[in-house]
């Protein structure tokens, strides 16, 4: 175990793990699974609450049970030095300030709660305080593309003050907040940093993984001075302050973990245009097979619930036992709802027919790609029942692959990709699944 603080990531979905390797993911946040986690020997471990799924008041509910239990367990096992992140959307969606108060409730004071969504692998960066989505090699403030317009998470400001002001509703004005800006991470903010106190917020700056590099030293020198901050942050904060080494096995070699070369099996819940995108391009590879699932059906008649997990189930063992890859996947259209809840009841009908589908898949599939993140987390949590998994590492940037454990009762040592939606080029999808097909 390192002398540097451990780090604890709070993921509001299951994908902010993909920028480092060789950890836990932890489903669970009881005493006990929580201690394992701190026991681990790497720097960093995962707590996947999937809150970006639930109702305001859920994500504030189950936020503060797991700080709750996690002092608990820091307790004993005698942990003082820790950073805590609460990692979320690249492009700003997510359950902020709900999250960080629930967090500072429980485990503050804190010196300061930091905004850093720079995720470089995904083409975010933040520059003058501005976040952009880097589109066709054009850097795009984020209200401007379609994440901003999202039915549960919208907003208006890609300017990280007024985002901040926004989302608070005022409670911390837009003048409030302290910049960190490209040039102050690139000389240098130890001394800064040291004099902030009160949760104040910050936003900083990163245009490349350099300066979070950079701002992560400061901020590690100024923990071990007795600074305690939080995270509001995407996954390249992360790999700054774990600063691990390379992962063991290449991306491109992975197809080395794939069950006795067999065929796998890829779910698809997300719904962004990046996805639909990605699907299409992934139906046109030699050796998938495309399944469906038309979700309008399960609006009105909850009988139909069971009338299309037997249609997929068959349709997917049919191809299976063809020697092809099943891609079950929603159908596309957006469907409109009358308020914010009743999306997010839908959708969890939705994936409760999904995580079916994944139970009942058969159990020699040499993989699984999951595609989606609050389908990767329902996947690990509810499909697959998983306590826990290790992480492997990425096979494309921004995609992370888990290892199921050894004795899992249905599909064990089974390589698990966890694909966010709004990730990669439009020949991603069909990327990872050419090199989990590679001969080895």
């Amino acid at each position: 175990m390192s002398n540097k603080p451990k780090i604890i990531v709070l993921d509001d979905d299951p994908t902010g793990s993909q920028t480092v390797h060789s950890c836990l993911l932890l489903m669970h946040w009881d005493v006990d699974t929580l201690r394992i986690g701190l026991q681990d020997d790497s720097p960093i471990f995962f707590v996947l609450t999937n809150t970006r799924s639930l109702t305001p008041e859920s994500a504030a509910s189950v936020t503060t049970q797991v700080c709750q239990n996690l002092k608990i367990a820091l307790n004993a096992e005698g942990i003082g030095d820790f950073l805590i992140v609460s990692r979320s959307d690249s492009t700003l969606r997510g359950h902020y300030p709900i999250e960080t108060d629930a967090i500072a409730q429980e485990l503050g004071p804190f010196d300061t709660h930091f905004l850093v969504p720079a995720f470089f692998e995904g083409g975010r960066i933040t520059r003058d305080s501005v976040h952009y989505l880097i589109i066709g090699g054009v850097p795009t403030p984020v209200h401007e593309t379609e994440f901003a317009r999202d039915s549960v998470f919208s907003y208006h400001h890609s300017y990280l003050p007024k985002y901040v002001e926004e989302k608070t509703q005022g409670r911390i004005s837009a003048e409030a907040v302290e910049r960190f800006l490209l040039a102050d991470i690139r000389t240098g903010s130890l001394e800064r940093l040291l004099q902030l106190s009160g949760n104040k917020c910050g936003v900083v700056d990163g245009e490349t993984q350099d300066d979070l590099n950079r701002f992560a030293v400061d901020i590690l020198a100024a923990a071990s001075q007795g600074k305690r901050f939080l995270f509001r942050s995407a996954a390249s904060i992360l790999t700054a302050l774990a600063a691990l080494p390379p992962q063991p096995i290449a991306a491109e070699n992975m197809a080395q973990y794939v069950r006795q070369g067999k065929p796998g099996a890829v779910i698809v819940g997300s719904h962004v245009k990046k996805t639909t995108q990605q699907l299409e391009a992934l139906l046109r590879v030699e050796g998938t097979v495309g399944i469906e699932v038309n979700v309008a059906r399960l609006l009105n008649d909850a009988n139909q619930s069971a009338a299309l997990l037997t249609e997929i189930k068959e349709s997917t063992r049919a191809a299976h036992k063809a020697g092809k890859t099943p891609v079950v996947y929603t159908s596309r259209q957006e469907l409109n709802f009358k308020d914010v809840n009743t999306r997010l009841e839908f959708g969890e009908k939705v994936s409760g027919l999904l995580m079916d589908i994944v139970r009942g898949l058969p159990s020699d599939i040499g993989f699984l790609i999951s595609k989606g993140g609050i389908t990767s987390n329902d996947v690990l949590s509810n499909g697959l029942a998983l306590t826990s998994a290790r992480l492997l590492g990425q096979i494309l940037a921004g995609c992370s692959m888990v290892l199921t454990p050894s004795d899992h009762p249905q599909f064990p040592d089974l390589p698990v990709v966890l694909f966010p939606g709004n990730v990669g080029d439009a020949d991603a999808l069909a990327t990872v699944y050419q090199r989990l097909t590679l001969p080895i």
